[in-house]
């Protein structure tokens, strides 16, 4: 059965760096997400860690629902695609009762973005750099 609760400080360090190292992709620093990566959702399967993903508010109108990760070793269909399209639906919808009127991602995984879509995002501007400079 899935479930899904708020991130929790230690979550970072005790579960999703590993995920980000064993997917081979270099963790965002802790400071780089919203509130010390604190500002997101896990999904879980009873008690095992499935997927994550955050929420950055903005000043505007809009949300930033990114950086989902998984645990690559949880293999269990078709409860792995579902507890994403429930992770990312609790994004969108925590973004909705918060009063904010649109969602924004940036995804690279087909897979994902098909998720996306079927939650009803539509996509924008073909994605074709990313710019970050640290202060």
């Amino acid at each position: 059965m899935l479930n899904i609760r708020v991130l929790t400080y230690e979550d970072y360090d005790d579960t999703l760096k590993g995920w980000w190292e064993d997917w081979a992709w270099t963790p965002p620093n802790r400071a780089f997400l919203p509130d010390d990566g604190k500002c997101g959702f896990m999904v879980l399967d009873e008690d095992i860690p499935v997927c994550a993903g955050f929420i950055y508010f903005t000043n505007s109108g809009v949300t930033w629902v990114d950086w989902i990760i998984s645990n690559k070793r949880y293999k269990k269909k078709p409860n792995r695609q579902e507890a994403i399209k429930l992770l990312v639906d609790t994004l969108t919808n925590f973004s909705k009762e918060q009063g904010f009127k649109y969602c924004y991602a940036l995804i690279k995984n087909q897979s994902l973005i098909e998720t996306y879509k079927s939650l009803g995002y539509v996509k924008g501007d073909e994605y074709v750099g990313e710019m970050i400079k640290i202060l």
